[in-house]
Parts: C-alpha cells; sequence; structure tokens
C-alpha cells in the first residue's frame, strides 16, 4: 500500500510537470517576429537613444558643410560658366542673322567685330571645312593665320548645333583657350564656323575663393579631363585634373583617393558646355568635427552592445533547438526519405516543418514527372532526327558541291533550329505565327523594313505545324534572296494570312524580281519546293498553287484545320 501510494504520489508530480510544461510551451508558442523584435528592441533601442543625439551633430555638421559646398560652390560656379557661355553664344547667333558676317569683305568684317568685341574678353574667328582659319580679331588684320589648332574642330563642322569646346593651346601661342563655335552654311551650300574664342584664365573669377568654404578648392575641367582654370595654384591650366578617379559626368559628393590623400569631392555636370565644376577639400579638413563624436559613439556603443550581445544569446537559444531539428529534416528530405510534421514553440519554425513534409511529397511526385518528360523529351529527338535525315538527304540530292551542300545544309539546320527554339519558349501557349515568319526572314531581312510585309491576324500554331511552316518559309526565304524579290534592292515580300473556320490560308507574294527565263535544259527541283510539296502537302495535308508572274513568284498555300493540325487565334 505504501508503495502503491509513492508510486500514484510520483505518478501525479509528474503528471503536474507535464502539465506546467505543456503550458509554458504553449504560451511560449509565438510568432517568429514576437522573439525577432524581441531580439532588436534589446540589441537597438539602447545604443539607438545615445547614438541618436550624437549621430545628429554629425548629420547635423556634414548636412550643413555639404549644403554649403554644393550651392555657394559648385552650384554658383556652373550659374557663372553657363552665363559666360550663352552670352558668347547669342553673340554669335545675332553676328550670324545680323548679316555682319561677309566674308566677301574681310577686312570690313574683321572691323565691325573688334569694335563689336571691345569690351568683351572674347575674339571672333572664323574656320573653313578645311580647318583654315580666314579670319581671327586677336592678331592685327593680315596676319598669317594658318590651320586651326582645337582638337574639335571636326566635331564642330559635323555637327548642327553649337558647340563648346575643350581647352587647348592658342594657335599664336598666347596659353590656352577654349571656343564657342556656332555651324554656318552659306547660300553656295559651303560650311563654315564662327566662334568665339576666350582665354581659360578669364574663366578665373567662376572659381575665385571667395565663393569656396575655408580648405576648399574648385576647377572648371573640360570633357577631356584636362583643367581649364583652378583656385588651386598648383593645378595648372591644360593639365590633366590630378582627380583621375572622377568619373566623367559625376553629380554630388564622393570620397576619392589620389597621391596617398583622402579628398572629399562635389561635382556638378555642365549640360550647356560639358565642363564639369569639381571643388575638392583633404578629408581629414573636413572630418576633423566628426571625430570626437565618433570616439563618443564607439564608446557608448561599445556599452551599449554587450549588452545585446547578452540577450541576443538568451533569445537565440530559444531559436536554436528548433533550428537543429529543421536541420535534421533538411538532411532527411536530400536524401528522399519522408519528412513528417513536428510541433515547434515558434510558428513560423512550425510552419517550415511543415513546408518540409510537403516538399518531401512533392518531391517524390516530381521525380515521377521527371520519369514521364524524359521519355516525352526522347520520343520529340527522334522526331527531330527524322526531320534532320530528310534535309541531309534532299540537301546531298540537290548540290552539286560539297561546299555548296555544306552552307544549304548548315542554314537548314539553324532554320529549324531557330523554329525550334520558339516552339521551346511557347511550348504551353503555341507558336505565334507572325513570330514565326519575323523568326525565319531574319537572317535574310533587307536593310529597308519595308520591304518585308506582314498582314494578317493574330495566330498560334502547334509544335508540329510550327516546324513545318518553319522550315517552309526558310526555303522560300532563301530562294528570294538568291534569284527572286530579295536578290535585287528595290523587291519586295508580302506575307498574307487568314483564317477561316475550315481552314488556314496563307499567300506568299514576290513582286519587283528580275526573273530570269529558264533554259532549255529542264531545271531541277529544289529542296524548297520539296518541303512546299512534300511536307507541307503530306505532313499539314495543305492545298498548294504556284503562280509565276512577270515580276515574281506567287504561292498560296491553304492548310486545313483539323484537330491532328491544331491551331489557334489569339486575342487581339
Amino acid at each position: 500500500m505504501v508503495e502503491a501510494s509513492e508510486k500514484s504520489r510520483e505518478d501525479a508530480s509528474s503528471g503536474s510537470l507535464q502539465a506546467a510544461a505543456g503550458f509554458v510551451r504553449d504560451y511560449l508558442r509565438r510568432p517568429f517576429s514576437f522573439y525577432l523584435i524581441s531580439l532588436l528592441l534589446i540589441a537597438i533601442i539602447p545604443p539607438f537613444i545615445f547614438s541618436f543625439v550624437i549621430l545628429q551633430r554629425n548629420l547635423d555638421a556634414q548636412r550643413e558643410e555639404v549644403t554649403s559646398l554644393l550651392r555657394a560652390s559648385t552650384g554658383s560656379v556652373t550659374r557663372i560658366v553657363e552665363r559666360e557661355v550663352d552670352g558668347m553664344l547669342t553673340t554669335l547667333r545675332v553676328l550670324a542673322k545680323s548679316g555682319a558676317v561677309d566674308l566677301a569683305d574681310m577686312r570690313g568684317l574683321y572691323e565691325r567685330a573688334s569694335v563689336a568685341l571691345a569690351d568683351t574678353d572674347s575674339h571672333l574667328i572664323i574656320v573653313d571645312g578645311n580647318h583654315d582659319l580666314l579670319l581671327s580679331t586677336r592678331v592685327p588684320f593680315g596676319t598669317r593665320l594658318g590651320r586651326a589648332s582645337d582638337p574639335e574642330i571636326d566635331l564642330a563642322l559635323q555637327s548642327t548645333a553649337p558647340l563648346v569646346s575643350g581647352v587647348f593651346p592658342s594657335e599664336v601661342g598666347r596659353g590656352w583657350v577654349f571656343t564657342v563655335y556656332l555651324p554656318v552654311t552659306t547660300p553656295d551650300g559651303k560650311k563654315y564656323l564662327l566662334g568665339l574664342r576666350q582665354d581659360a584664365e578669364r574663366m578665373t573669377r567662376a572659381v575665385n575663393r571667395d565663393t569656396l568654404s575655408p580648405g576648399w578648392n574648385a576647377a572648371l575641367v573640360d570633357g577631356k579631363g584636362r583643367v581649364i582654370v583652378s583656385s588651386d595654384s598648383s593645378v595648372k591650366s591644360g593639365d590633366p585634373f590630378f582627380l583621375d578617379e572622377l568619373p566623367l559626368i559625376s553629380i554630388g559628393v564622393g570620397n576619392i583617393s589620389a597621391g596617398g590623400v583622402d579628398y572629399r569631392v562635389a561635382s556638378e555636370f555642365s549640360v550647356v558646355t560639358g565642363w564639369r565644376i569639381v571643388a575638392w577639400a583633404p578629408s581629414e579638413i573636413v572630418d576633423q568635427p566628426m571625430l570626437w563624436s565618433f570616439l563618443w559613439l564607439s564608446f557608448g556603443g561599445i556599452i551599449f552592445a554587450s549588452i545585446a550581445v547578452a540577450g541576443s544569446l538568451t533569445i537565440a537559444r530559444l531559436l536554436t533547438q528548433g533550428v537543429r531539428l529543421l536541420a535534421m529534416d533538411a538532411r532527411r528530405l536530400g536524401a528522399g526519405e519522408p519528412v513528417e510534421p513536428r510541433r515547434y514553440m515558434i510558428t513560423e519554425v512550425e510552419a517550415v516543418s511543415t513546408a518540409l513534409a510537403s516538399a518531401a511529397t512533392a518531391r517524390a511526385k516530381a521525380e515521377s514527372e521527371i520519369r514521364l518528360l524524359m521519355r516525352e523529351v526522347a520520343h520529340r529527338a527522334k522526331n527531330q532526327l527524322t526531320v534532320i535525315q530528310s534535309m541531309l538527304a534532299q540537301s546531298a540530292n540537290s548540290a552539286e558541291e560539297p561546299s555548296d551542300f555544306v552552307e544549304a545544309f548548315r542554314k537548314r539546320l539553324a532554320g529549324l533550329a531557330r523554329s525550334t527554339d520558339l516552339m521551346v519558349a511557347n511550348a504551353a501557349s503555341g507558336v505565334d505565327f507572325r513570330e514565326l515568319v519575323r523568326n525565319q526572314l531574319q537572317p535574310f531581312m533587307p536593310a529597308e523594313s519595308d520591304r518585308v510585309v506582314l498582314s494578317g491576324p493574330a495566330l498560334r500554331l502547334d509544335a508540329q505545324m510550327a516546324q513545318t511552316l518553319g522550315m517552309a518559309l526558310h526555303e522560300l526565304a532563301t530562294n528570294a534572296i538568291k534569284h527572286g524579290a530579295l536578290a535585287n534592292q528595290t523587291g519586295m515580300i508580302k506575307v498574307e494570312w487568314s483564317v477561316g473556320e475550315g481552314a488556314i490560308d496563307i499567300r506568299w507574294r514576290e513582286s519587283g524580281a528580275d526573273i530570269v527565263a529558264p533554259s532549255g535544259k529542264k531545271a531541277r527541283r529544289g529542296f524548297g519546293t520539296v518541303v512546299l510539296e512534300r511536307m507541307l502537302g503530306l505532313a499539314l495535308r495543305a492545298e498548294l498553287e504556284r503562280t509565276m508572274h512577270a515580276d515574281g513568284i506567287e504561292w498560296r498555300i491553304r492548310i486545313p484545320r483539323g484537330k491532328d493540325h491544331s491551331s489557334q487565334e489569339a486575342g487581339g
């Protein structure tokens, strides 16, 4: 009796523990997001509060510096440069439209231009189509000018719009210059350039240090990476810009290293000139105010990260057990063994376990389907081999030389491959007939796309019909480019089709072809005729009608629509 009583107490105690464990297990069964959010709260909230204050100070300082740099530096420089270039371009347009430019009176033109440009820093030049300088107000009239030295002169002559050149050495040896060109065509059809040339150093006012933040420099850089003008005396006009890693077109702020020094760089691109406006300063000057903030941030981050790690380890233990069981079930799934769903405290882990069990069932089903598909692939491959054998026999019979046989057989295989690609890509929905025609004609398509006209409703074909029609279209296009409408520069091909209740009607009509009368010897039937008459006639039970017009051949093909050769009209 005593032993029975003790056993009853042990059973009751065990039952209570199991009931308590079941209650805890049910209570702790929460979505994965509950544990993830708990982990993130422990890891992020304390350091975030501390970091926010320090980071806000850093962001304010950086935002103020970057905003000041972009607005006061690159923005103001861009506006100054573009206003200057716009003014020069306006002057050129006024000269071109006012009749002041008279090439027959160079002296008068020189005097008028000199007076008009007296209060500017620009000089008028005129360049003809042979790159010869006809006029330059920078030197006395009558001075031998020679050829223009601007490397972009060809681009300016070819352009129909104004062009702003990069920086280049002046022909008269007076430093580095740039030119704003305006192409002008005379009534007799000759083209020449009006240009306003200016010394690069005149743009110094655009990169004045007064417009820059302390410690910053700025430069104008042309499209080929050469310096036009710079606020830094060590960066000379005409030299390659020392920050050569800067992209040709870049807008915004970034960091670049050059010569062992890190720089903070702000860049803006001028659409009017094609130049870049670049402002830069050593990163240590820009980042110095943030150094102490970073140290304080690091110190606080270490403390709060320790707290976060301790909390994360505790929560991670709840995840470890379920993940281990999932890993074991995954290995069983990989081995092809059946997997049963399990119960977990985390509902998402339990959902994964259910998914693994479903995947194991689906895998067995998929393996059975794959075996079925492999048998279907083998059947399709045999059909393809039969078609290729027929092509091989006909190519060999129609070829007079081995090279002709190889080329003809290669092209026919390529046409078969294009049809097969369409069949594979559209296995479920069927092959679109318009796409099939374009695909087969694409290798023969002339430069003038309007010489091939396709007309007909949306139509989808099954695999067998698409393959047979693809071979027929390939042969028709081959004949057209050899001795039909595509053999000259003016012939046209029109492919029309319509869908009736009982059949598909296709019309291939060539026009504008150079028809050569056949010799007395009876012409040999080519592979194209065999494809049309045998494969279309026998495989698709098609009715064919061939008509030879004075300017090209016409084929009419009528294919009955039966359940053995199904097709369907597609919407819109």
